[in-house]
Order: structure tokens, then C-alpha cells, then sequence
């Protein structure tokens, strides 16, 4: 087994992680093994499709589920083996935490504050923190689907947490809602704090993160800073805008280049060099009026690794059982 990193430069770090349920009579594998690391500080992201072992992973490094084997750390503590001590700088979304529709915002938090020992000072800090001041007196009922997630994000910030873990927090959000999580996440991190969150959302993370673990199957399959995963993908497509573009998508194709319609009129070329793409269709006598080199993005690299798109993302869903636990809000 690798040995876990210094202590000291890691928020979690997980070594031959494996967790195993039985369902329908046999043993299914949700985490497999799982080596991970985030360090200290900034935005991590922990990416994988539907059932790849992401809330698994969680509840384990929360202590809510036993791990068959492996190692866990929490902020330089072994988990579950000294969770007490380090609980109270773990704040953790798994599930929707529930408040009560008629009260206010900060009603709901006072009461939460008054269960947990924390100071009612801290109220309002937290609703400041997400960006809810302005509707702290605002029913719950009344919020929107976005202010309802902030003030989840706000009732685990009561205790001032040094590592936040969010599962999947803008599912079920509108545009607006998704901007206002993702900038609270960049908030509690430009505040020194480590946010770990758990998505499938990629472009959703790729605007958030500064570093990202990537898995499928129970498995890490790559990790580092973001921008070091886009630059060893490549360049991506290129976008082609050329005359007769369907005669020049099917000669393209032939050379063995992955072509595809960019929806306006021109053609998205991935696997080729700008330079050889050009030099294939002059010779054909086919002339460009655009040629812009692309960019890999999050999404290619994620589909490179884990070999899902939309239909193998659901099919990695399926026969993964749902995790038995109860409800995180640590």
C-alpha cells in the first residue's frame, strides 16, 4: 500500500479504500481501492459518474459507514478510529438538511446554533458568508431552490469548519441557483478553508476547482491541478469553417479524424493538427475561411478516463445499491 502523504499538506488522504454491499444475492463492489488526496486549501473536485463510489467515499470519511479495508485521514486524524476529535472541524452536505418552511432563515439557524453550542453571534456571520443577509428574516418557505442550498452550506459553516464537503450541490438547481453555490464555494476558500465536492457536473466544477480527483468504478483514475489534466489532453477539437462542408467532413473522416457538425455551419475536427487538417482539404480543393484550434475541456478529459458518455453513465448506475447510513450534516 502507498504510503499517505506528509501530515501537515492534505485535508483527506484515503489509501486501498473498499467498501462492498451485498445486493440481490451477490457482492457489488462500490469503492474498490481508492487511493485519494486533496490538499489543504482552495476548491477540490471529485469527479465520476452516476455510481462510481463518490457518496460512498463520503460517508466513509465521515465515519457514517465502516470500511471493509483501507486507511482514512481527516485533517491529519484517523477516521473512524478519532472522529471525535475532529468532527467539529468537518462541515458535510450529503443529504438535504431539513428546516422547519415557516420560520425564517435565521430563525432555523438560531435553533440549529442553540442544539450545537455555537454562539448566536455566528448567525448572522454565516448568513453574511453565503449571501443571505438580505433575506435572513425571509421565510424558508419563500426562498428559492439556490437560497435553500446556501443556507444548508450556512448551517454547516455555525461550527467555522476547516475542510466543508458538499455531494452533489447544485443538482435540482436552476442556472442562477448553480452560480450562487458556485460562488459561495470560491468564497469559502478564498477564506482559507478546503472545500471538497463531489460532482458529475463538469463544467459546473471545471469554473469552481482548483484540483480534481477523478473516478469510476469505485477506482481513481487521475488527479491534480485542473489546468495540468486540460493541458495533457491536448488541444481538442479544432472548429473548421470551410466551403461544402459535408464533402469535407466525409474526406476528413476518411483521414481517421473524429468530425462532428459545430451546429452553425462548420465543422468540429478532433485528433489532427491545424496544419494537417489544412493541408487535407487544399489538396482536395477545398478552401478554409476559419480555423480556430480548440481547447480540451473537463468533459473530454472525463470521458477519456472513464469511458462513459450519457448512456454509460447510467448504465454505471445501475445495480449499484444505495448506501445504508444515516443523514450527514457533521
Amino acid at each position: 500500500m502507498t504510503e499517505l502523504p506528509p501530515a501537515g499538506t492534505t485535508a483527506v488522504s484515503t489509501r486501498g479504500l473498499r467498501k462492498t454491499y451485498r445486493h440481490r444475492g451477490r457482492q457489488v463492489v462500490a469503492v474498490g481501492g481508492l487511493d485519494l488526496d486533496v490538499p489543504l486549501g482552495g476548491v477540490h473536485g471529485f469527479l465520476g459518474p452516476n455510481g462510481a463510489g463518490k457518496t460512498t467515499t463520503i460517508r466513509m470519511l465521515l465515519g457514517l459507514i465502516r470500511p471493509d479495508s483501507g486507511v482514512v485521514r481527516v485533517l491529519d486524524r484517523p477516521v473512524p478510529q478519532e472522529l471525535p476529535e475532529v468532527v467539529g472541524r468537518v462541515g458535510a452536505i450529503v443529504e438535504s438538511p431539513k428546516f422547519f418552511p415557516a420560520f425564517s432563515g435565521r430563525r432555523n439557524l438560531e435553533l440549529l446554533a442553540a442544539a450545537i453550542g455555537t454562539p448566536p453571534a455566528r448567525v448572522d456571520r454565516v448568513l453574511a458568508d453565503v449571501g443571505l443577509a438580505d433575506r435572513a428574516s425571509s421565510p424558508f418557505r419563500t426562498y428559492s431552490l439556490g437560497m435553500k442550498q446556501r443556507l444548508a452550506i450556512a448551517s454547516t459553516l455555525l461550527k467555522d469548519p476547516d475542510l466543508v464537503i458538499f455531494d452533489e450541490p447544485t443538482n435540482g438547481l436552476d442556472p442562477a441557483g448553480i452560480h450562487e453555490v458556485r460562488q459561495t464555494m470560491r468564497g469559502l476558500a478564498a477564506a482559507g478553508k478546503t472545500v471538497l465536492v463531489s460532482s458529475h457536473i463538469l463544467a459546473e466544477v471545471e469554473q469552481v476547482a482548483d484540483t480534481v480527483s477523478i473516478v469510476t468504478q469505485g477506482r481513481l483514475v487521475a488527479s491534480g491541478r485542473v489546468a495540468d489534466l486540460l493541458a495533457a489532453a491536448g488541444a481538442g477539437e479544432a472548429r473548421v469553417g470551410v466551403e461544402r462542408p459535408d464533402e469535407a467532413a466525409v474526406l476528413l473522416a476518411a483521414r481517421g479524424w473524429a468530425v462532428r457538425p459545430d451546429g452553425a455551419g462548420g465543422l468540429l475536427v478532433g485528433g489532427a493538427a491545424p496544419a494537417d487538417i489544412t493541408r487535407a482539404l487544399a489538396d482536395a480543393g477545398l478552401y478554409l475561411h476559419e480555423l480556430a484550434p480548440g481547447r480540451a475541456d473537463l468533459e473530454q478529459v472525463f470521458l477519456a478516463l472513464t469511458g462513459t458518455g450519457a448512456q454509460g453513465t447510467a448504465a454505471a448506475h445501475q445495480g449499484r445499491p444505495a448506501p445504508h447510513g444515516r443523514r450527514a450534516r457533521a
